[in-house]
């Protein structure tokens, strides 16, 4: 297959290194030489070149020869970079890094034109030519990037040709899962099986829950918060200080009183300074959201010790929500021997967890549940569909249920136990590794998100796709991360920490205040 290049003309609101359609145009009309995208079920997108036999075109437009140095001048396969924003170093004594964020600032300038086509464009195929160079690269990048992926909690590790063939068709399911609407083409047969599994999983009879396939985890978040609202008007809403930034998000959404709760060393929710805070608002109705895996540390917070708390300071069963954020370990605790329950049987009000993080669904999803005898305060009538609805979207991706669905069968209870072992196995190997390293490393119980000390390169943190907090960045162990990976990491960072650290004046940051000293490796306390 020839491939060919040209210098292109970059717009000015543009740092596409991409080349413009009009441009790729001109160089396919001086080549004898069509690049034909094909792109097939469960397979990656194809390039072919194809020509007859005399020289020209299939579609029969004849094309002069193109000279060498057009041949190599463009690279439709080549992986994109893109521009990584500026960084801020500060000039204490604990050498922190940070990113600075301007609205406006950061937004990355590569994008990909959006042109007209050309009145000749379906005789001669070029436009389609363009973009099939446009989606190779694409692709090719996607591959490099999904090699470097560890610190974000989505499991890459799936396959789901078999379900290429609903490609075609517009699954929408619009208002209630359980009540049919007009609309045929939707996927509540599989999203009301996948809700069932979960209430199973969470201990919740059939007929006493309600919930629905939710189009990313905040939704959840939001969902929960917001029939946990509705029960209380006049709620306060708790929430640790590290709980996911949706929570917070939900109570500027819905003008709550928010209060945020301490957090212990590990990550968990302080219940004593919990206990405080409620005492204060006495008076008051409390909705609590509990962590089950903090977004930084992976820390869960203990559900009991919080119940208890809640007792403890008179609010009875009738006077507290509770939503659980399981976004991440809400389907990696029950497969965990030994771990505290995260169930209905007990006094909570409702789950949510995401559906593209552990299970692996390749599209931004999740589901929630919380308890029938709640929803009817949110649920209402639309006569347009012909339904009730009680979720916050309305249209919701009719795909994703089918994709959890066919999932949930091939694994089973015995499949995601296997995968939480081995995720939980890698994670003590992985931090057993930096330490001794001497690198500053944490690992909390019941988790698989390894916390260590922030690399002082931020071209290393870009290349990794670390998440990372004041000092800290962190590695969620999914099932796709082997031990080969792991390695692969340690070996660049061991490598790169000695040139960073060469020079005695410049040490790695301590970690006391973030981790606790005993798991700090830094001059004063390793």
């Amino acid at each position: 297959m020839y491939i060919y290049k040209s210098k292109t003309k970059q717009r000015t609101c543009s740092s596409s290194p991409f080349i413009s359609a009009a441009s790729f145009a001109h160089f396919s009309r001086f080549s004898k030489y069509l690049l034909a995208a094909r792109v097939m079920v469960g397979s990656s997108i194809e390039l072919e070149a194809t020509m007859s036999s005399n020289g020209s075109l299939v579609n029969g437009k004849a094309l002069d020869r193109m000279t060498a140095a057009e041949e190599l001048a463009f690279d439709p396969t080549e992986v994109v970079s893109e521009a990584v924003p500026r960084v801020v170093e500060s000039t204490g004594v604990d050498g922190e890094i940070t990113r600075e964020i301007v609205l406006g600032r950061n937004v990355h300038t590569t994008c990909f034109e959006v042109t007209e086509p050309d009145a000749d464009d379906e005789s001669t195929g070029d436009k389609d030519a363009y973009m099939a160079s446009v989606l190779a690269r694409y692709r090719k990048t996607l591959v490099e990037r999904t090699k470097h992926h560890l610190g974000y909690p989505y499991n890459l590790d799936f396959d789901y040709g078999a379900l290429g063939q609903l490609q075609h068709f517009s699954i929408n399911n619009l208002g209630d899962p359980f009540i049919e609407s007009n609309y045929g083409v939707h996927s509540r047969q599989f999203e009301v099986g996948v809700l069932d599994w979960f209430a199973r999983l969470w201990e919740i009879e059939k007929d006493d829950y309600w919930g629905y396939i939710t189009n990313c985890g905040t939704e959840g978040n939001l969902h929960g918060i917001l029939v946990g609202r509705e029960v209380f008007p006049d709620g306060v809403l708790y929430g640790s200080k590290e709980s996911h930034y949706s929570v917070f998000k939900a109570a500027r959404m819905y003008r709550m009183e928010c209060v945020k709760v301490g957090t212990l060393i590990t990550g968990e929710i302080d219940c004593t300074d919990f206990k405080a805070k409620l005492l204060q608002n006495k008076n008051k109705p409390a909705i609590i959201n509990v962590n089950i895996g903090t977004t930084v540390k992976g820390a869960v917070d203990d559900l009991d010790l919080v119940i208890q708390t809640l007792e403890e300071c008179g609010f009875s069963h009738d006077r507290f929500y509770i939503h659980c954020d399981g976004a991440l370990f809400g389907l990696m605790m029950p497969f965990v021997k030994k771990a505290p329950k995260v169930s209905f049987k007990k006094p909570i009000g409702s789950v949510s967890v995401s559906g593209h993080k552990f299970v692996g669904c390749p599209m931004p999803c999740g589901v929630q549940l919380t308890r029938m005898k709640h929803i009817n305060a949110l649920s209402s009538n639309v006569e347009y569909l012909a339904s009730r609805d009680a979720t916050i979207m309305g249209s919701r991706n009719g795909h994703a249920p089918i994709f959890l669905w066919y999932t949930l069968n091939r694994k089973g209870y015995k499949g995601f136990q296997k995968e939480v072992q081995k995720c939980l196995r890698n994670a003590h190997y992985l931090k057993d590794r930096l330490r001794d390293a001497g690198i500053s490393a944490m690992l909390n119980e019941l988790s698989s998100t390894v916390v260590f000390e922030r690399p002082r390169d931020e071209e290393f943190v870009r290349r990794w796709q670390l998440a990372c907090e004041r000092n800290m960045a962190h590695i969620v162990v999914m099932p796709n991360v082997t031990i080969e990976k792991l390695d692969y990491f340690l070996n660049e960072l061991i490598q790169g920490r000695s040139i960073w650290y060469k020079d005695e004046k410049v040490r790695p940051p301590c970690l006391e205040t973030d981790i606790g000293s005993h798991n700090c490796s830094c001059a004063l306390h390793k």
